[in-house]
C-alpha cells in the first residue's frame, strides 16, 4: 500500500504538493483506492481516496493505529564525515534498519570540509533521503539527519549517552554490551582513516566504550550498517 508522511487530523485529510502529484500522475490512483498516511509521530492512518482537486487528493480516514515497525531502542548514529556520497548510502540503510537520528561529525581525519551554505544544502538532501527510506521501510517516524557538527560538540552530547565506539583498535563485543533492556544507545563510527587516538581517549574519558565488529577492518560505510544490524538484533528489534 502506498505510504506518505503528513500530520493529519481525522476523519478527513488532503495530500497536496509533491505527494498529491505523485498519487495522481505517477501512481495513477483512483477514487476508492486506499493508502497509508503516517503522522510522523508513530501513528498510521489507513485512508481512502474520495476525490481530487487538481493535484490535491482528498481522503477519508478509515482507521488509525500505532505504527508497529518502530524499534523499542532509540539509536543515534554519530558518523565521522566521509568523502563523496558515502554518507547518503549510510543514511538510507541506517533508516531502513531503524536508526532514530544520524549526526555527521567533523573529526580530525575527516577530509571533507563544508561551509555553512554547503552544509545546509547537504543536510536538506540527507533529510530527503531519510524521508524516502522511512517511507519505503514503513517507519513510523522520519529520523532526523543533522548538519555536520564538530567533534567537540559531539563529545558534549555523547557524554550523557550510552556510547559505543566502533574502533578498529579493538574492544568489547556488542553482545556483551547490549540487551533488550537498553532503550537508548549511541554509536560512533569514524571516517576514512578511522578515529584518531586522542578522539578515542576523549570518548573513553566521557564514558564511551570501545567495541569491535571482529578481526576484519570494515570500510567506514560498512561499519555503521553492520553495527546497527547487530544492535537491533541484540535489543530485540530485528
Amino acid at each position: 500500500m502506498p505510504r506518505f508522511f503528513k500530520n493529519i487530523t481525522p476523519p478527513t485529510a488532503v495530500l497536496d504538493g509533491a505527494d498529491g502529484a505523485h498519487i495522481r500522475r505517477s501512481l495513477r490512483m483512483q477514487v476508492g483506492e486506499t493508502l497509508t498516511v503516517c503522522d510522523g509521530l508513530g501513528t498510521d492512518h489507513t485512508c481512502r481516496i474520495v476525490g481530487f482537486d487538481g493535484d490535491n487528493v482528498q481522503l477519508a480516514v478509515d482507521a488509525s493505529a500505532p505504527n508497529r515497525t518502530e524499534p523499542t531502542t532509540k539509536v543515534t548514529l554519530y558518523m565521522g564525515l566521509p568523502k563523496a556520497d558515502k554518507l547518503e548510502w549510510v543514511i538510507q540503510k541506517a533508516v531502513e534498519l531503524g536508526v532514530s537520528a544520524v549526526v555527521p561529525v567533523v573529526t580530525s581525519r575527516s577530509i571533507v570540509k563544508l561551509d555553512a551554505t554547503a552544509a545546509a544544502k547537504k543536510q536538506e538532501r540527507w533529510q530527503r533521503i531519510a524521508a524516502e527510506a522511512a517511507g519505503q521501510s514503513e517507519r513510523g517516524v522520519i529520523p532526523t539527519v543533522e548538519r555536520p557538527i564538530t567533534f567537540a560538540a559531539a563529545l558534549k552530547r555523547m557524554a550523557s549517552e550510552k556510547l559505543l565506539v566502533l574502533y578498529e583498535g579493538g574492544g568489547q563485543t556488542l553482545d556483551t554490551l547490549l540487551s533488550p533492556e537498553d532503550k537508548q544507545v549511541s554509536l560512533f563510527v569514524g571516517p576514512e582513516g578511522g578515529i584518531a587516538p586522542d578522539e578515542v581517549a576523549a570518548m573513553q574519558q566521557a564514558g564511551g566504550i570501545c567495541t569491535t565488529l571482529g578481526p576484519r577492518i570494515l570500510r567506514c560505510e560498512t561499519a555503521p550498517i553492520a553495527a546497527l544490524a547487530v544492535t537491533m538484533h541484540l535489543t530485540g528489534n530485528l
